[in-house]
């Protein structure tokens, strides 16, 4: 007998891996929604596993509903919306797919601050709105050769910091201690580190450490001319602040993958012309979720054959 087991639908778990899953599983889809707990409850009591993203995450009444639920596989990077402490509770193992996708979202941030920078959007409008027949646009920044601070030397931060050096730009970087394996100049304080830099770019993790840990001070110190990009997550910025930066002109301009209370982005950002805005896209890529699916597939297979799991979070 197969093991039963329910599948989340968002975007980025597509209804068309139910086939490959359909091999190895009875698949139970689940629509992302309010109504989640219920949903799952009425799918019966054999479910086994969860397979769910970060997007649509696995709370507390989701999880209760399923009594003989032993494994929740997160097909994205991180888990934190994920109720760990309920699973920890009812010994339930819980995986992610770690790092695949950190190429994506740094390409991602480098393509906001060269957005931003260059003021991609504003040249759009400018040629679709024909206004390129009556003149021509204003002066926008250099990229190449400016100095970037990153926040957050993880493994997306790394390859943030090899993609500027591609742009002939210096690299300085900030996180709790000195990593002995990082040649750019440390920071040890974020302020500091903003008023040394032209861009700053957030790829830490979120934790009660880091909430708004870029405040009215960091922007200050970054300055009129400086970019913000945030690629980690909306809590890391006071949003109200930089708001009150961006309409000012304290900053230059912002790239925000990432909001504080996604996906409702408050009307002020929405209404700023100096900021380039997504709905925390940067992992998402083709290439990225057929290997993220593969390793949560893989998961799966290791959990129910009694092996190690590929990428245990607890």
């Amino acid at each position: 007998m197969k093991p039963e087991i329910i599948l989340v639908l968002t975007p980025s778990n597509p209804p068309r891996i139910v086939p490959a899953l359909k091999e190895h599983f009875v698949v139970h889809p689940l629509a992302i929604g309010d109504d989640m707990a219920r949903t799952a409850a009425r799918l019966g009591g054999n479910v086994r596993a969860l397979v769910t993203t970060t997007q649509a995450g696995a709370d507390a009444p989701l999880i209760d509903a399923l009594p003989k639920l032993e494994i929740i596989v997160c097909s994205s990077g991180h888990v934190d919306t994920v109720d760990r402490a309920t699973a920890r509770k009812r010994g339930i193992a819980v995986t992610n797919a770690p790092g695949i996708s950190a190429p994506d979202v740094a390409d991602f941030a480098i393509a906001h601050l060269m957005a931003v920078a260059r003021e991609i959007s504003k040249c759009e409008d400018f040629v679709r709105s024909g206004r390129w027949t009556s003149g021509l646009m204003p002066l926008s920044t250099r990229v190449s050769g400016k100095t970037l601070g990153i926040v957050g030397m993880g493994e997306i931060g790394r390859i943030v910091a090899r993609r500027a050096e591609g742009l002939d730009m210096t690299v300085c970087y900030h996180e709790p201690e000195k990593m002995p394996d990082v040649s750019y100049r440390y920071f040890d304080d974020v302020i500091e580190l903003a008023r040394h830099v032209d861009f700053l770019s957030l790829h830490c993790r979120a934790e009660p450490a880091t909430r708004h840990l870029v405040d009215r001070a960091v922007l200050k110190a970054l300055g009129p001319q400086g970019i913000l990009v945030n690629m980690a997550r909306g809590v890391v910025v006071d949003e109200d602040a930089l708001i009150e930066a961006l309409e000012s002109g304290g900053i230059a301009g912002a790239g925000l993958d990432v909001f504080e209370n996604e996906p409702h982005v408050p009307e002020r950002l929405r209404a700023l012309t100096n900021v380039v805005l997504s709905p925390h896209q940067g992992a998402f890529t083709e290439e990225a979720k057929a290997d993220m699916l593969e390793m949560a597939l893989a998961n799966l297979r290791a959990h129910f054959a009694g092996q190690a799991l590929i990428s245990p979070v607890l």
